[in-house]
């Protein structure tokens, strides 16, 4: 009898090995590319290095991500195609750029909308952010979650910019997007769409006078070298909508799926703090090579009201009733 019990404790520990076994073969050797437009230090860049460190340890080294920064795989434009078309498996980019594919997703770029990175995290984690997401795979894209990049500033190499009406005759670099540029224009300045990749030499070479982003990108870009003068805006809140080609996803079994997408709720939570925690870290080391102003709260209401049309016109295009929806939560959760 006693041996019948060890036989049949041994025939159901070979069983669960086996079962092991066969669930182990659903994960299979994979080297993914992840192409990213930020710089070696960039918040985006980091999170996908820490992304692809978790993958690697919770796939027992079967599953890589060999993460490509500085554009080296095209600018947003290009990833974005070649993530669609599968040449590419994933990439990260500022949410707004979506818009191309989704009309929607053109609000994440509206000024002023969002006035901290939690409330932020509390939209895009929940079903507005969901909402959003849902609408990608049918344009050949898995949204797998929503990143920080924060808060946009203004740089240039011309003058402080102390009021509304310093930035008037600026040539200001902006993404390529229309809201960016005709708020830009809606100001006075000369805004010029040009891909991140191109902006360092613009400024070289004083094609462009200044551009906009946030402060951990004008650091790790290395931006201060070629731009003196730094004004605090906070403008405009950057999520980065991280991407995986929905048919490279779709040919990934559950197995791998559950890896990247449990390994990237941890990612996530690193990432946001850790930008958060970069953005102070740049300020300070900014502010010993450029000067630094920050735009005082009259001169924000000024612009405020400048841009209004710009933001009536495109909240005609995006859709009137999700930019209520938006307005609607947001209010909501400043009530609690």
């Amino acid at each position: 009898m006693k041996m019948q019990r060890i036989l049949g404790h041994a025939a159901l520990a070979l069983c669960c090995l086996t079962l092991g076994t066969v669930a182990q073969a659903q994960v299979g050797e994979h080297t993914f590319r992840l192409s990213h437009a930020g710089a070696t230090g960039h918040p985006g860049v980091m999170g996908a290095e820490k992304w692809a460190e978790l993958v690697k340890a919770k796939s027992g080294g079967k599953m890589t991500i060999k993460v490509f920064a500085n554009g080296v795989l095209g600018g947003d434009v290009q990833a974005l195609s070649a993530v669609q078309g599968g040449t590419v498996d994933f990439t990260s980019m500022n949410s707004g750029i979506l818009q191309t594919q989704v009309k929607e997703f053109a609000i994440f770029d509206f000024p002023f909308m969002f006035e901290s990175g939690k409330e932020a995290d509390a939209i895009l984690d929940g079903p507005f952010g969901k909402q959003l997401a849902d609408k990608l795979p049918a344009k050949g894209l898995v949204n797998l979650a929503y990143w920080e990049l924060g808060f946009r500033e203004l740089t240039n190499s011309k003058r402080p910019i102390a009021k509304m009406e310093d930035i008037a005759g600026l040539k200001i670099r902006v993404i390529q997007s229309p809201i960016y540029i005709e708020t830009f224009n809606a100001l006075g300045a000369n805004a010029v769409p040009m891909p991140f990749t191109e902006v360092y030499t613009a400024m070289e070479q004083k094609i462009i006078d200044g551009h906009e982003n946030p402060f951990s990108v004008i650091e790790t870009s290395k931006l201060y070298e070629v731009q003196k003068f730094l004004t605090v805006s906070n403008h405009i809140y950057n999520p980065q909508s991280v991407l995986a080609s929905k048919k490279k996803w779709d040919a990934l079994t559950k197995d791998e799926q559950a890896i990247l997408t449990s390994t990237m709720v941890e990612a996530t939570k690193w990432q946001r703090q850790n930008s958060r925690d970069l953005a102070e870290q740049s300020l300070a080391t900014l502010k010993k090579s450029m000067t630094v102003s920050v735009l005082p709260p009259e001169e924000i209401a000024k612009i405020r009201t400048k841009i209004k049309p710009v933001i009536d016109k495109f909240s005609t295009s995006v859709g009137p009733e999700i930019v209520a929806q938006l307005q609607t939560e947001l209010e909501k959760g400043r009530k609690k």
